[in-house]
């Protein structure tokens, strides 16, 4: 069962219900969530409503592959609220980060990280699907569905399964994203994106 499915042109008119009596979604640009560790300590003057910015748009968002990065962002966000953690924000370098790496995962398509193992420094999951239908939702769906591989009792993975890629999206600390998709030469899908700061720190929960 997909999380979340819709087109463009409709994630587009959701930005029209973002602004309600009850919340108002936070515009930040990346460059200024440099200075604050944690979002939570920007004063708004008033409690954090529910859900508050599920959609929340940055201002960086690259307007000419815009419905990608919201379905990007809105999945991800909408996963997070699930766990009552705050949205992340799209940042325009993480974004073109994950674009240089997909591009050169077009040739191949091959399930590689850009970091060596073991020396991520930025958070990064990674996605592929045979054929040119899979979209950025199906990716976000599919790193989500390692949750029910994942202990909070005892904060690990069940055995044999990987579960890193779910507490990287609800990793509390995370603040930005930004994320690409590659259509490869062999007719298959490269997805992939980055987090700042990273998650799956050792020794501690995601949330």
């Amino acid at each position: 069962m997909k999380i979340f499915h819709s087109s463009p042109l409709s994630l587009l008119c959701l930005i029209s219900l973002i602004v309600t009596a009850n919340s108002t979604t936070v515009l930040y640009p990346a460059s200024e969530l440099s200075n604050a560790q944690n979002t939570q300590e920007i004063e708004t003057g008033r409690p954090k409503p529910i859900k508050e910015g599920i959609y929340n748009v940055s201002k960086d968002l690259c307007w000419g592959c815009i419905g990608k990065s919201l379905q990007y962002l809105f999945a991800h966000n909408w996963i997070r609220a699930q766990k009552w953690e705050m949205p992340l924000i799209w940042d325009s370098q993480l974004e073109k980060y994950a674009r240089l790496w997909a591009l050169q995962r077009k040739s191949d398509c091959s399930l590689q990280h850009s970091f060596p193992e073991g020396n991520f420094k930025l958070g990064e999951n990674i996605y592929w699907g045979s054929g040119t239908s899979w979209e950025p939702t199906d990716a976000v769906n599919a790193w989500a569905g390692e949750e029910k591989f994942y202990s909070y009792a005892s904060n690990t993975c069940q055995a044999g399964k990987e579960c890193g890629h779910y507490t990287q999206i609800v990793w509390r600390n995370t603040r930005r994203i930004g994320c690409a998709r590659v259509e490869c030469d062999d007719g298959d899908v490269f997805m992939n994106c980055n987090y700042g700061p990273p998650g799956n720190i050792i020794g501690e929960r995601p949330y």
